[in-house]
């Protein structure tokens, strides 16, 4: 990797590699016959071998978190640390063909990404702060919502039914923040369950692609925080939020 690029090239092409590797490894293993646990394993060990390595290389100097490596906390006193998820959506992933997995790589200064890139490998895309996406002129009406498809939370369920909105089920965090960045859905409301790597690097994108993004109760999504647990966000078109905070705020879960 060219120790040159900026940051914000440095994450869409590390994301692009690692989807690359996964790809391969994927069509490979599946071919061979392997169960969905080695493709979960080796998807996992292998992108973060490759991302670490290669951040390790072009940027000496800055912490890592990532959900497949050990976090032993000198990030906390970093000017920089890059929030990483090698595979984000295992279980799809394993699931060939599957389509809705990812790969996060985000950059953070200040408890606050500053660079970030989300991989859709299996659709050939890579979306990023690079080259930042543009959002539709007009939102679908009802607005779509997107949620987990093996368990919507019912904070999500709950803004569906007071907005009107549909539901759409789709795998990982980074596919369905993706999702209302490319236009498939309008909203992502999550409560319960993530860590800071699941969002950093969605939200870096989301943000800059001008949607709406926070936690349940509308404050500021931070990371690198010491408690990497990171449970609820909210990733919508921004003319929406605030019917979504203004449900959420009815909310009694």
């Amino acid at each position: 990797m060219n120790a040159s690029l900026d940051d914000h090239r440095l994450a869409a092409e590390l994301a692009e590699e690692a989807g690359r590797l996964l790809l391969d490894l994927r069509a490979r293993l599946h071919s061979e016959g392997a169960p969905p646990a080695v493709l979960k394993a080796e998807g996992d060990r292998q992108a973060h071998e490759l991302i670490m390595a290669e951040l390790r290389s072009a940027r000496p100097d800055d912490a890592i978190l990532s959900e497949e490596g050990k976090d032993d906390f000198a990030r906390l006193a970093a000017e920089r640390t890059w929030i990483v998820d090698p595979l984000d959506g295992t279980r799809e992933f394993s699931e060939v063909p599957r389509t809705d997995w990812a790969v996060h790589v985000a950059l953070v200064a200040d408890n606050r990404p500053i660079a970030g890139a989300v991989a859709l490998p299996a659709l050939g895309k890579v979306l990023s702060t690079a080259d930042v996406p543009v959002l539709g002129t007009e939102p679908a009406s009802p607005p779509r919502m997107i949620v987990s498809r093996s368990r919507p939370p019912a904070a999500a369920t709950h803004v569906a039914e007071v907005i009107g909105a549909e539901l759409v089920e789709m795998g990982s965090a980074g596919a369905k923040a993706m999702a209302v960045v490319r236009g498939d859905c309008e909203i992502y409301v999550h409560s319960g369950g993530q860590y800071e790597w699941d969002s950093c690097a969605p939200v870096a994108v989301a943000a800059a692609a001008g949607c709406h993004t926070s936690r349940l109760d509308g404050s500021e999504l931070l990371y690198n925080q010491q408690d990497v647990y990171l449970p609820d966000l909210i990733v919508c078109r921004p003319e929406l939020a605030h019917i979504v905070l203004d449900a959420l705020a009815s909310f009694r879960g």
